[in-house]
């Protein structure tokens, strides 16, 4: 299967206060169309910067990253933050529109698209309403909702649910798994989590050291719809934390 996204020779490094910091060195990775691919790591091995690259957001100083072309009324990626990121001056359906506001997209189509992609995390009855009104959950679902009412070939995932109590974050998790099992949806999802990482993904890529590098690629075993407590999760995480214990060794 052809990979929609293809990273070759990938290096990165910033300046700060005169310095020069390698970020990244030598990634390659692929990832397959409908493939939910999660990427684990400890705070700071440049993960996030990972996902910035492939949005386009952030250029690397090597190497080459290359997302295959979405069909019109599409976007390549779309990008979901920790923190939801609404605007507070626009009701919720507005909100899940603006993203398609670039896309020359017309206000009817967009308001549809809007309440559908409303529709498919479950927060249709709250489309009036303002980001205020909602709970943190609610306000990542919205989050989820715009981007994918943009219909982007790749949804890039930053550490999304991180931030919420274990009970929201397991109740995201689950519906997050139905919606791309459902639709086929391409998602690079970064997390330091590893049980969140294994629950989700069909693989796993770990990366570690000074500067970030894949250190190992785990493929998922467990067959899906999937159980927290299935042995199979917990041995591949039991081999994550080993890689990312001893990075050289893996």
């Amino acid at each position: 299967m052809a990979g929609l996204i293809a990273i070759r020779g990938l290096a990165l490094a910033f300046s700060r206060d005169g310095a020069r910091t390698q970020v990244l060195a030598g990634l390659d990775l692929d990832v397959a169309p409908g493939e939910f691919l999660a990427v684990v790591g400890a705070s700071g091995v440049g993960k996030s910067t990972l996902l910035r690259v492939i949005a386009g957001l952030v250029r690397p100083d090597a190497g080459r990253v290359t997302v295959s072309p979405p069909a019109l009324g599409r976007r390549a990626v779309a990008l979901v933050f920790q923190d939801a990121r609404l605007l507070p001056w626009r009701r919720i359906a507005d909100n899940v529109a603006f993203g398609l506001e670039k896309l020359r997209i017309p206000r009817p189509e967009r308001r549809r698209r809007a309440l559908e992609a409303l529709a498919r995390v479950g927060l249709a009855d709250l489309a009036g309403r303002w980001p205020f009104q909602l709970s943190g959950g609610q306000r990542q679902r919205v989050a989820l909702a715009r981007a994918l009412a943009v219909e982007p070939h790749v949804l890039l995932m930053d550490e999304p649910f991180s931030a919420l109590d274990a009970l929201t974050r397991e109740s995201l998790q689950d519906e997050l798994a139905r919606l791309c099992g459902a639709s086929g949806q391409t998602v690079v999802f970064v997390t330091h989590d590893i049980g969140e990482a294994v629950y989700l993904a069909d693989r796993v890529v770990v990366v570690a050291g000074a500067p970030g590098r894949i250190v190992a690629v785990h493929v998922n075993p467990a067959p899906r719809p999937r159980s927290r407590a299935a042995p199979a999760l917990r041995e591949t995480a039991q081999r994550i934390r080993r890689d990312l214990a001893e990075p050289d060794a893996a």
